[in-house]
């Protein structure tokens, strides 16, 4: 596997290292508030416009795949996909608000298609997008074996 330079995922340590704490502690009071979607739950590139959402773009399977080995950022992102799951009786709409509700689901099909353990991307995506996952997200996986 190529290392974490390969990926450029110190773009992701940089970003979360003075916000992952609040963003944390927003999805375990059940309510996203700040500007944090990008870099906490990213998405394949190609499906966001914005200069954000493009330098937090996962560019392929083996990025993804090294997003979730890396032990802070893999550790992260389950930490936060948990938290999610901890929050009783809301759907992803209320917690995460739009268009993040949106990004959520891609975030989720993207990790649980390429993770060698994908059952709490999937428990989650069962959570809260009744176990269907962000058709878009698959089509760009699709071209990218």
């Amino acid at each position: 596997m190529a290392d974490n330079a390969t990926y450029e995922l110190g773009r992701f340590h940089q970003a979360q290292a003075e916000t992952y704490s609040q963003a944390l502690g927003e999805l375990k009071r059940g309510r996203k508030e700040t500007h944090w979607m990008w870099f906490v739950f990213p998405q394949f590139e190609g499906l966001g416009l914005s200069a954000m959402s493009q330098r937090y773009a996962i560019r392929s399977r083996s990025e993804a795949r090294a997003y979730l080995a890396d032990p802070i950022l893999g550790g992260r992102l389950r930490e936060c996909v948990a938290a999610l799951l901890a929050v009783p009786d809301k759907p992803a709409h209320a917690i995460m608000g739009s268009p993040d509700d949106r990004k959520l689901q891609s975030c989720l099909t993207l990790f649980a298609a390429v993770g060698d353990d994908p059952a709490l991307f999937e428990q989650a995506l069962s959570r809260f997008y009744e176990g269907v996952p962000d058709h878009e997200t698959l089509k760009l996986l699709s071209r990218h074996p």
